[in-house]
């Protein structure tokens, strides 16, 4: 579940609330060991996404570094070829 967390700092464009939603929605699956919420559970889950999301966004914000911005394609690429090697 974990790795569909994709890294989000030090893109160009920077990362949207969709893509830092998204990964806060599988950290949160991975935390409560479920990918789908009870009806009784449903609003910790979303109260508990929200929170994340709301942290990592304050966190990208606040980062810095020194790198030049990393282009979204060409990373993209680089994880095509290393799952081809891992699954060749």
């Amino acid at each position: 579940m974990c790795r569909n967390i994709k890294p989000l700092f030090n893109f160009d464009p920077p990362a949207t609330d969709e893509e830092i939603h998204d990964a806060a929605v599988q950290f949160v699956r991975k935390l409560s060991g479920t990918t789908k919420p009870s009806k009784r559970n449903q609003a910790t889950f979303e109260r508990a996404v929200n929170s994340i999301a709301a942290c990592a966004r304050e966190l990208l914000d606040t980062l810095d570094t020194s790198q030049p911005p990393r282009n979204r394609e060409e990373e993209a690429a680089k994880a095509r070829a290393r799952l081809a090697l891992r699954f060749a």
